[in-house]
């Protein structure tokens, strides 16, 4: 029998105080909680749930992250999304102290006393250092899960030489900034002990803290690097399955999907690419690179022993429905798919990437005009990392310094400071 209007309404003669004033209340908290909930999106329609793992939802999210950042690897899309998920949250993000720039002094060993102090206690870090397992442990919480990303050495080490030619001696010294000529004899390039020579020969093992002279020859000393960095690393990324691998970080850190959305930040256009032309080239730098070689195919086939242990085929479930969410993404920010620009195109001068050399052109993104709450969140999307890592550090350090004015003392009431009077002036 359907309800009638009369009903289910009282009239204003029949309400009691008490009960109005009980619907005013639960009308105030449902306001709030919606206001709440559509601020935690970001303005963005929550995209459908869908896991791989039901009971996923259940668990709490996890909060406390330090990401390895390494060279070339797609690192930077992932610290984006990072910085994102610690802003939404009001996590605090460990940022560089100004004397590094926007690094913790790479290539230096990390230390605590890069961090700027005004973003301490940290939850977060995802800025570019060097590993050192105690200083990392001394700064962050003890529930912090540790996570990195690595990325086949042989497509590495192009980008390595296209990205630094202007940076690295060992690239500078060959003729016409040849990769060709640098592979015949590197050796007549390199020198291990020179600024920046990391980025010409096993640099991830360098960014993990490794020795990346080391000889390859050497039965015990890969094995046991790799024992020790699956003894902190829950888990390894790969650049070659990125969308795999955010599948397997949202699992790890229970998160949901609208907090693995991307666009791709920092690359290259493709006329700053360099040919890997034959097989002999690509066996080339994988001798040279050694280390990284070994140490890349031992996590490549862990990487698919874990994504077997969730399941493939539900992860390339999960696989698309991040493509349509990142879709839908891209339609609201862009009005359509997302189009890479050379940095001096794009109006915007804080969406400019960083150029590393005029030989080397790093496009980035434009956004059309649209509404404040949506440009806020779409801005941060294409945030290029120089300028999204000052932003948090101006509003961390606006929120640090509210905070320690809160909990300054008072006077006493009734008593004045005594008025400050001029020094009185020399006769």
């Amino acid at each position: 029998m359907a309800c009638t209007l009369p009903s289910l309404f009282y009239s204003p003669k029949t309400m009691s105080r008490k009960k109005a004033l009980l619907l005013l209340l639960l009308a105030f908290s449902t306001g709030t909680l919606l206001l709440r909930e559509s601020a935690h999106l970001g303005w963005f329609p929550k995209s459908p749930s869908f896991s791989c793992a039901p009971l996923l939802s259940l668990r709490p999210k996890h909060t406390a992250v330090a990401f390895l950042k390494t060279h070339k690897t797609a690192s930077t899309t992932v610290q984006n999304l990072l910085f994102r998920f610690a802003e939404r949250h009001n996590l605090t993000v460990a940022l560089p102290h100004h004397a590094c720039d926007h690094q913790f002094c790479y290539p230096r060993n990390f230390s605590a006393r890069f961090v700027h102090p005004y973003t301490l206690p940290p939850r977060f870090i995802a800025s570019h250092l060097r590993f050192n397992r105690e200083e990392l442990h001394r700064l962050m919480p003890n529930d912090t899960i540790y996570v990195t990303i690595l990325r086949e050495p042989v497509t590495m080490f192009e980008s390595l030489f296209s990205y630094y030619n202007q940076y690295c001696p060992a690239f500078k010294r060959v003729p016409n900034g040849s990769m060709e000529v640098f592979l015949d004899n590197p050796h007549s390039y390199y020198r291990p002990h020179e600024k920046y020579a990391m980025y010409a020969r096993n640099t991830l093992v360098y960014d993990l803290g490794g020795d990346p002279e080391h000889s390859p020859g050497d039965p015990t000393y890969l094995p046991e690097f790799i024992h020790q960095m699956e003894s902190i690393f829950s888990l390894v990324m790969l650049a070659e399955y990125f969308d795999e691998s955010l599948v397997l970080l949202r699992h790890l850190l229970a998160w949901d999907l609208d907090d693995i959305l991307y666009v791709k930040l920092n690359m290259r256009s493709p006329e700053s690419k360099l040919n890997i032309t034959s097989a002999r080239q690509a066996a080339q730098i994988r001798a040279w690179n050694a280390l990284d070689a070994r140490l890349y195919d031992h996590f490549n086939a862990t990487f698919w022993r874990k994504l077997n242990e969730v399941g493939r085929d539900c992860v390339q479930k999960e696989v698309h429905a991040l493509h349509q969410a990142c879709e839908r993404l891209a339609h609201r920010c862009f009005r359509g798919q997302p189009q890479m620009r050379p940095a001096m195109q794009i109006k915007n001068k804080e969406l400019r990437p960083w150029q590393p050399s005029a030989k080397v052109d790093i496009v980035g993104y434009d956004l059309p005009g649209s509404g404040p709450p949506l440009d806020e969140q779409c801005l941060k999307l294409v945030m290029p990392e120089v300028q999204y890592s000052r932003y948090l550090l101006r509003k961390q350090s606006l929120r640090n310094r509210r905070r320690a004015a809160s909990h300054r003392p008072l006077p006493p009431r009734g008593l004045l400071r005594p008025p400050r009077h001029p020094p009185p002036k020399a006769a």
